[in-house]
């Protein structure tokens, strides 16, 4: 049999820490991965707001585009992903109007009650079927109706962001449908923006663009791209642009019965359905439906993370206590088990700031020992969240009505080992870790159906699960994760 000829695609996975360009090359059987550009991203306060500097986002992918050129690669299309939920506005010149907000921003504050003021929680979780955090599009959009925002008032069109980078690289504007349905503004029945939420709101439903699926062919890079970067006219294809879409399109699966965890910053852990779950007990949950590949939806809890260690790790390095991921394992290895625990999603933890003093302080409020060096901090974090993956994974098993065998471990934070061994011990479920480039892999894997390389989503994962490092982790300590957890419901009055 004639082997096929190697082709490159180039994925950017762009992340709330940090973003990449990675080529990959597939030969026929395998996937190899190179980083072609890594650079830092966070968000940037300026007076008393948070944005992103979307414009050195750009000029980062611009910086990547070159490297390709100056290498010789001869990419067949380039892919964008990104986190949800936040957005530029475009004016009718097609000018980008201010700098996007971050979704960490302080200006949704108690913009959920407001809105549940107009219309019912329930009303709103039946038009979206999406989980409510304050951080979502639909309470950033309302409260710049409330404070009457010029931006809204000069905006023609609104682009997530993998959208307005798409838009830049392309020129045409287009919603990816992945990245949509996070705003809580898509009606998923409807298969279309909710006129009836942007009414009741007064957000003009006009500047929402068409929506496309993962896999469409948007159109080849601006000739100005080319002139700037030397790469060649090549094709920009939508993969699943929610990044948690595009690392689910690429979990390994063999079993029939699983769950997974796209581990970052965020934790998101959830089952891939054909149909979105719109239930009062997914209302009751807050859980939330978001749109996959193949027509799919992820019905998953968005949870803390490892923002939790990663905010922690902030707060000693600004007080010059450096200390490395790898050095905080050690410390939370040696650290005695379950001093105390946390709810990783109470409201006090979702800002930046002194996470380690506010670690302490919940457990203050809830009459604990206190966790008192670096490694019993970091331990009660990575603990609770084990615990919390227990609790979701009864929910999830109560709602499809049947038992989840394996869970799946994807992204960044399946190098955390502790965290991955914690996951299998609290939920007493074999879990199974890898690829840690799950996003990039699955937005590879999109571009590659899209054109022809490989036949389907489905044959993609069986090459992921051949061609990929997977480390299993089996259940052990039953007994004392047990206690754990009847201590842990007590401790956040979970249903």
């Amino acid at each position: 049999m004639e082997m096929k000829k190697s082709k490159d695609f180039l994925a950017f996975d762009l992340g709330a820490e940090s973003g990449r360009g990675i080529l990959g090359c597939f030969d026929g059987k395998q996937i190899k991965l190179e980083v072609l550009h890594r650079f830092p991203n966070g968000g940037i306060r300026i007076l008393d707001n948070l944005h992103w500097d979307i414009i050195g986002i750009w000029r980062e992918i611009k910086n990547t585009l070159s490297i390709c050129a100056r290498n010789g690669s001869n990419i067949e299309s380039i892919g964008v992903d990104t986190w949800g939920v936040d957005f530029g506005l475009v004016d009718k010149s097609d000018h980008l109007i201010g700098l996007p907000f971050h979704y960490r921003d302080a200006r949704t504050a108690s913009v959920l009650e407001k809105v549940f003021d107009l219309m019912p929680r329930s009303s709103v979780f039946e038009l979206s079927g999406c989980q409510f955090l304050e951080i979502n599009t639909i309470y950033q959009l309302y409260s710049m109706v409330l404070t009457d925002s010029p931006l809204l008032r000069f905006a023609e069109t609104f682009l997530t962001i993998p959208d307005l980078i798409n838009f830049w690289l392309t020129g045409q504007k287009f919603s990816e449908f992945t990245n949509a349905t996070t705003t809580q503004l898509y009606n998923p029945r409807q298969e279309n923006w909710s006129s009836d939420l942007c009414e009741v709101l007064n957000i003009p439903l006009s500047i929402f663009p068409k929506i496309i699926q993962p896999g469409t062919n948007i159109g080849p890079t601006l000739s100005s791209i080319t002139d700037e970067t030397g790469l060649q006219p090549t094709q920009v294809i939508a993969p699943a642009c929610h990044d948690t879409g595009s690392a689910v399109a690429a979990i390994p699966v063999r079993h029939e019965s699983w769950a997974y965890i796209s581990s970052g910053t965020w934790s998101l852990m959830g089952i891939e359905v054909d149909k979105p779950i719109i239930t009062k007990q997914a209302l009751d949950l807050n859980f939330t439906n978001e749109g996959g590949v193949n027509n799919t939806f992820r019905f998953l809890k968005n949870i803390m993370g490892l923002w939790l260690v990663q905010e922690c790790r902030r707060t000693w390095s600004r007080s010059g206590q450096q200390i490395s991921y790898d050095e905080i394992s050690q410390i939370v290895a040696q650290a005695d088990p379950f001093k105390a625990l946390i709810d990783p999603d109470h409201h006090s933890f979702l800002a930046s700031g002194d996470m380690p003093k506010r670690i302490v302080d919940f457990c203050k409020r809830t009459n604990q020992n206190l966790p008192l060096t670096k490694g019993e901090i970091a331990r009660t974090a990575l603990e609770s969240l084990a615990l919390k993956y227990r609790w979701v994974l009864e929910k999830l098993e109560f709602i499809k009505g049947e038992t989840i065998n394996t869970i799946h471990i994807i992204g960044g934070g399946t190098q955390n080992k502790l965290l991955c061994q914690f996951t299998a011990d609290a939920t007493k479920r074999q879990v199974l870790a890898g690829p840690v480039e799950a996003t990039s892999i699955g937005n590879l894997l999109v571009q590659m159906v899209s054109s022809g390389t490989i036949g389907s989503i489905t044959e993609g994962r069986e090459i992921i699960a051949e061609s990929s490092e997977l480390i299993y982790f089996e259940p052990t300590n039953h007994a004392k994760w047990d206690q754990a957890y009847n201590q842990f419901l007590k401790i956040t009055n979970l249903p």
